[in-house]
């Protein structure tokens, strides 16, 4: 086979647009440029993407101002279906990043128009709404439907702000005890909390438009609440996944302290979509991902492959201040 000369090489490369690795605005892309031509985004990375200034935050606003969608339930729904695509360094091409902002928007409004009625649309002051305790069923409703995960924890206290013209919720939380038993016994070693002592915040919706500092007004009267109540808890935690861009904000404005990080696992995804290994567990008896594709060959398993940031866990004590340490890592 004749060998190409240097000449026909030249005249290949001159077709391809050179590939350089940028910085614009912390949003970690890498991009395509030719000439003086504007720098195109070929590929995104996942770390970056989840930053509020990011290439990726600055399309899903794009998406959403053209769909008339929720801009930040559209980010943080596609981020968590982005890592499925995502090759193991962490990018994704735009391409990639189009799809599954489609798919998800598709899903998203389908979720809007079912919860129609669920939650209030009206736009009230903080100091008009009330706290209240609202059943299971209502709550399951609402997050299968609004809350990212689109599914809500069962067997759990639900409590809300409600708006008292339409007596419809718009910020809501569950809060179950907690079953993750590595945390459980983290925390009872090294700040002597019983284990059956600590409930999880598992679960917290709050309605685009909802007055500002409404997550941290329901938590702080939550644990007014269950501090008076009959249930034997000492203290309150919750996961917090900067992948989704989540920053937990809320609850350091209701005074939680991070006590720890965990070690991030990977995704699931059961045919494309999102499933968390408790909803796997239940459907199908294990949320093992070798045992689920043997024995159900004809379904689609999969899992994320680049590696995620670790889960913060914040923490608040139901009886006076909340600590501040520094936080204690743990692997999976």
């Amino acid at each position: 086979m004749p060998r190409r000369g240097a000449s026909t090489i030249a005249r290949v490369r001159t077709l391809e647009a050179p590939l350089a690795c940028t910085e614009r605005g912390g949003a970690g892309v890498m991009t395509t440029s030719q000439g003086g031509a504007p720098e195109t985004p070929v590929r995104l990375a996942l770390r970056q993407s989840c930053l509020p200034d990011s290439e990726f935050a600055e399309i899903a606003g794009e998406v959403a101002t053209r769909r008339d969608l929720d801009h930040r339930a559209l980010s943080v729904r596609t981020l968590l279906h982005l890592p499925r695509v995502a090759n193991a360094r962490g990018y994704v091409s735009r391409a990639q990043v189009d799809r599954e902002l489609f798919f998800t928007g598709r899903q998203l409004r389908k979720d809007m128009n079912a919860a129609r009625g669920l939650i209030s649309a009206r736009r009230p002051e903080l100091g008009e709404l009330e706290f209240a305790v609202i059943p299971q069923a209502q709550a399951e409703a609402i997050f299968s439907r609004l809350h990212y995960l689109r599914s809500g924890r069962p067997n759990s206290l639900n409590f809300a702000l409600i708006d008292p013209c339409d007596r419809l919720p718009l910020t809501l939380c569950s809060v179950s005890p907690l079953e993750w038993r590595r945390i459980a016994s983290q925390i009872q070693a090294r700040f002597e909390v019983p284990a059956g002592k600590i409930w999880d915040i598992s679960r917290v919706y709050s309605r685009n438009g909802a007055p500002p500092n409404a997550i941290s007004y329901l938590l702080s009267r939550v644990r007014s609440a269950l501090r008076r109540s009959e249930h034997d808890i000492e203290l309150f935690i919750t996961a917090v996944d900067p992948n989704l861009g989540f920053l937990g904000s809320s609850y350091r404005a209701a005074n939680w302290q991070q006590w720890l990080t965990v070690q991030a696992r990977p995704y699931l995804y059961y045919e494309r979509r999102y499933i968390s290994p408790r909803q796997l567990r239940q459907e199908f008896g294990t949320s093992n991902l070798i045992e689920l594709q043997l024995k159900n060959p004809d379904r689609r398993f999969e899992q994320s492959r680049a590696r995620l940031m670790d889960s913060k866990i914040f923490c608040c004590r139901l009886n006076g201040p909340t600590e501040q340490v520094e936080p204690h890592r743990l692997r999976r």
